[in-house]
């Protein structure tokens, strides 16, 4: 099983614009988010990747793309009829394989980061998330233990540890965001902290069955521009092997209030110039409370 291809879904209304915020990233180059996603897919090291689009962005994308290394192509969703549609358009480009999944409106940056005099790992969270998923030949989807306040913004799964794998997951149950109450009854996970559940990171490893889920899923829905991935993902177990990996990076929603803010901070502290960044923080912090103790 090789993963050759990638998806990025970015055509949703509301995420048109977060592409194209520019960054800086952990080298301490100023780069759009786009450009950031589609080299976290390169390193993971497909062949292939398609951007679905709007087709006003098609050009401003291509531009805010650069040469990332692997190709780039763009599909075109002419109206926003929502994510599940939005995934389907890339059928054809799958050409019945396996392939890596990225949310156009999340960054993902991987714990750790620069070490003394600047060296780093170069991987990343869907380099690791596409060596499971050839390794164990199964749909991978990347899981993060989410506190139950969250859920509202994610969806999550249930399942029990893989036997001898501490980070891997046998999956039995997809929900979309769910309250609560719906995954303390049905998304348990065992040994997993008080409050939390395993929600998704906005990356996975699909098999090429999942557009046939999507198309089930979309049949039966009252609304098909509000059905989701998870929707389909929910029909995934028993009908093929379907494994979480809860992975060691940190995910950032950019149409978040201050998302982008925070996603660069953190690009900042796991790159070249962290000890720069810490010294300025800390001087903001200083100068903050100085002004705070005058006005006492």
């Amino acid at each position: 099983m090789k993963i050759r291809r990638a998806v990025v879904t970015a055509a949703a209304p509301d995420q048109r614009e977060l592409p194209l915020q520019r960054l800086v990233d952990r080298d301490g180059v100023r780069k759009p988010a786009l450009r950031l996603l589609l080299d976290e897919a390169a390193r993971a090291g497909v062949e292939e990747i398609a951007v679905v689009a709007h087709p006003d962005d098609a050009a401003p994308y291509a531009a805010a793309a650069g040469d990332p290394g692997p190709r780039v192509r763009f599909l075109e969703q002419l109206e926003a009829h929502g994510y599940a549609h939005a995934l389907g358009l890339a059928r054809d480009f799958a050409a019945g394989e396996p392939f890596l999944h990225l949310v156009g409106d999340h960054l993902f940056v991987a714990r750790g980061g620069a070490e003394a005099g600047g060296a780093r790992d170069e991987g990343g969270p869907a380099q690791e998330l596409v060596a499971i998923a050839q390794a164990e030949e199964a749909a991978v989807s990347a899981v993060q233990a989410t506190r139950e306040a969250q859920l509202r913004l994610y969806g999550a799964i249930g399942g029990a540890r893989v036997a001898g794998r501490e980070r891997l997951f046998s999956v039995d149950a997809v929900l979309e965001k769910p309250t609560p109450t719906e995954a303390e009854q049905k998304l348990f996970v065992p040994g997993l902290r008080a409050g939390h559940y395993l929600c998704f990171f906005g990356m996975h490893v699909l098999p090429a069955a999942i557009f046939g889920l999507l198309d089930d899923a979309l049949q039966g829905a009252a609304d098909p521009a509000r059905v989701s991935l998870s929707a389909a993902l929910a029909r995934l177990p028993g009908r093929a092997r379907y494994l979480a990996l809860e992975v060691e990076a940190a995910r950032f929603n950019l149409g978040e209030k201050y998302g982008g803010m925070i996603a660069e901070l953190a690009l900042a502290l796991s790159g070249r110039d962290r000890d720069e960044v810490l010294v300025q923080l800390a001087e903001l912090l200083a100068a903050r409370e100085r002004s705070r103790d005058a006005r006492r």
